[in-house]
């Protein structure tokens, strides 16, 4: 007799089915397993609007996490009733959220982006150089591909970025010629791995099948050297059909990206995020200086 599948395989089955992001289907079910544990194991079809309240406030009283990870918490929960269980009950609506409070980024000077990446080398270097010089996010800087790369016009193209989009950037003329060095680089290490006959780097979705060429090809290979540990070996990833390399973590990245020795440590303390957050910050304040001059030169 066939076993039926338990609450967490089906909810991962309709999340892959809605083709959700990788990092939403862990989060989810996390939340998922979490919830069901704070009730005792009761299935979530027992529960409703008073459970889910008491375990939201759990979260904001005893476990005093922030506003943005409750309401994380509360969409995995409406997840799991609207689309898993199909149980579209009118409190679903009326479940207190809670109200995130306005944060101002940190944004680094020209001096302290300097010291940043100085402190930095190699492959690490290039990445956060890339972050702040094109306005990468972390896991688009370590997914980026020899392909996206057009090096003579200048641009580099971010695929499958945040809500699935593509876009183009520009890539920093500080950047050509190391770039080149490190492509170069990478060219040698990839027909090295050929020779070997190691597995390459893993492809989106079923690509792996349609296209069965570019995981040995250079043009799809990643432009930071992917890992290869145990479990990278052993386990596939759920987009990938065969035993491929993964680009590197984006929490190895920043581990790397800390200053080596507390001395060297910069006043103003940042995140990953904080070279695309000054990024955006020198474009548009250039930007609008440049509007402001044309207006400028319009009314003379």
């Amino acid at each position: 007799m066939d076993k039926k599948p338990g609450l967490l395989a089906v909810t991962r089955e309709k999340m892959r089915t809605r083709h959700l992001a990788l990092r939403s289907e862990q989060t989810y079910l996390q939340w998922i397993r979490r919830y069901v544990v704070f009730h005792k194991r009761r299935h979530p079809r027992e529960l409703g609007a008073t459970e889910v309240e008491q375990f939201l406030t759990h979260l904001a009283v005893d476990r005093k996490v922030s506003a943005a990870t409750q309401n994380q918490a509360l969409q995995a929960l409406l997840f799991l009733y609207r689309h898993v269980l199909e149980i579209d009950l009118p409190w679903l609506a009326n479940v207190t959220r809670a109200v995130a409070p306005k944060r101002l980024p940190v944004v680094l000077t020209r001096a302290e982006v300097s010291a940043l990446l100085s402190q930095l080398e190699g492959t690490s270097w290039l990445v956060a150089s890339l972050l702040y010089g094109s306005g990468l996010r972390l896991m688009e800087g370590l997914r980026l591909r020899v392909k996206d790369l057009a090096l003579e016009r200048g641009e580099l193209m971010v695929r499958e970025a945040k809500g699935g989009k593509d876009r183009i950037t520009m890539v920093p003329a500080a950047l050509q010629t190391p770039l080149r060095a490190h492509l170069s680089k990478l060219r040698s290490w990839f027909e090295e791995e050929r020779r070997r006959q190691r597995p390459g780097v893993s492809l989106p979705h079923a690509l792996a099948r349609k296209f069965p060429r570019p995981p040995r090809s250079g043009a799809g290979s990643t432009c930071s050297r992917p890992r290869r540990s145990a479990a990278t070996r052993i386990r596939a990833r759920r987009c990938a059909t065969t035993c491929t390399r993964r680009p590197c973590s984006g929490r190895c990245r920043a581990r790397c990206a800390r200053p080596a020795s507390p001395s060297r440590r910069a006043v103003t303390r940042c995140v990953t995020a904080s070279p695309r957050t000054c990024w955006r910050t020198v474009t548009t304040s250039a930007r609008s200086r440049s509007c402001s001059a044309t207006s400028t030169s319009r009314r003379r």
